[in-house]
């Protein structure tokens, strides 16, 4: 792939750009490189709980200088496809700070009687008593929302349950299915596209999980990278019917492709 003619780059940030609190190998040299060249670039994460003002801060602590424009989050698509559908509508929301300001920057209101939604992203707050609130007003006649349907994410060490996982109970103990409004969902990606100002041919995507990364990018047409630093090994890549682009060790692998090293 000729990365050089690239103008747009979607990242994602767990197992991309860190693990945890741990910035991964080659990434201060990739994100000078998308500096030096002028390139447009969106950090697009699945994990609701941050909001982009708290991506910025947490990868400057780790020596990164990136404005808070570049990051996209699915805590905002969240909130953008339920102000887009209901105007003014009321939730009863389990999660984080990322989650809550989305929702309130886009006008909507917390309820917890009988609000027209029930939305669910990653959350400390996440317990068996809000499970059962939620699982209630589901049944009231509220309707299910997920901010992303993965159903784990990389840890410094190991692995935890995320937003799929979450979801899952209120699902089985209703029989109502949730909509997800993160990535693999093609209205992320569009949106994503929209703020580089790229047309999807001239974009890549540049992930570490098949399931949501690169089925995203490939379904909105981008060229995809699969990145073997988060919880994709080149064994993952039999497991699916689709295949990316390309398959780099990390990000740093991009510069070196593109300088021809």
């Amino acid at each position: 792939m000729d990365f050089n003619s690239k103008k747009g780059f979607i990242c994602d940030m767990d197992g991309v750009i860190y693990h945890g609190n741990k910035i991964l190998p080659g990434v201060p040299e990739f994100i000078n490189w998308l500096k030096e060249e002028k390139k447009e670039y969106l950090f697009l994460t699945n994990n609701s709980g941050y909001t982009p003002r708290e991506l910025q801060q947490k990868l400057a602590r780790m020596g990164l200088d990136v404005p808070e424009k570049h990051f996209y989050t699915s805590a905002l698509a969240t909130a953008s496809f339920l102000k887009e559908q209901a105007p003014d509508c009321s939730v009863y929301a389990i999660g984080e700070a990322g989650l809550f300001n989305a929702l309130y920057d886009a006008g909507i209101t917390m309820n917890d009687c009988n609000p027209d939604y029930v939305v669910i992203g990653e959350g400390k707050s996440y317990s068996l008593e809000s499970l059962t609130k939620a699982t209630n007003l589901v049944m009231k006649g509220a309707k299910l929302i997920g901010a992303n349907s993965d159903v784990s994410g990389p840890i410094e060490n190991g692995i935890a349950p995320a937003c799929g996982a979450l979801v899952s109970p209120i699902e089985m103990a209703t029989g109502k299915k949730a909509y997800f409004c993160g990535k693999p969902n093609p209205l992320m990606m569009r949106t994503g596209l929209k703020l580089l100002h790229c047309h999807s041919a001239e974009a890549v995507m540049v992930g570490d999980r098949m399931d949501t990364d690169v089925i995203s990018g490939l379904e909105s047409g981008m060229s995809t990278v699969l990145v073997l630093s988060g919880v994709s090994t080149r064994e993952t890549l039999d497991t699916y019917a689709y295949r990316p682009t390309i398959v780099l060790d990390g990000v740093g692998d991009i510069v070196k492709v593109a300088k021809g090293k």
